[in-house]
């Protein structure tokens, strides 16, 4: 199972490593209400990361990772965007994860 490593190079932050994991295991997983960012950026930076992330997903059918984490650990899946809500990013099969559990998507 590989493991990943991102730089976030706009605010100079190395983000710890992040399991990979399958996007029909996501169902599995629970989330805590606390929001992972800290900074208005960071979270406005997710905000746009996230509707890039929709647009490929609907008009090229392509796939992002989104890095983000569970109560257990960090985790990264490499899936296709179907929506967005306010609060929820809607994966493929309707699967989901909560935005404020998201550190980023690429």
């Amino acid at each position: 199972m590989p493991i990943y490593l991102f730089i976030n190079l706009n605010l100079h932050i190395m983000v710890p490593n992040f399991e990979s994991i399958d996007k029909e295991n996501i169902h599995l997983l629970s989330f805590p209400q606390a929001e992972v960012l800290q900074s208005n950026e960071e979270k406005l930076q997710r905000f746009s990361e996230l509707n890039r992330a929709l647009a490929l997903g609907n008009l090229e059918h392509s796939k992002t990772k989104i890095f983000f984490e569970d109560n257990q650990s960090k985790k990264v899946v490499e899936t296709t965007v179907w929506a967005l809500t306010d609060q929820r990013v809607i994966l493929k099969q309707g699967y989901s994860i909560p935005i404020n559990r998201i550190y980023k998507s690429a």
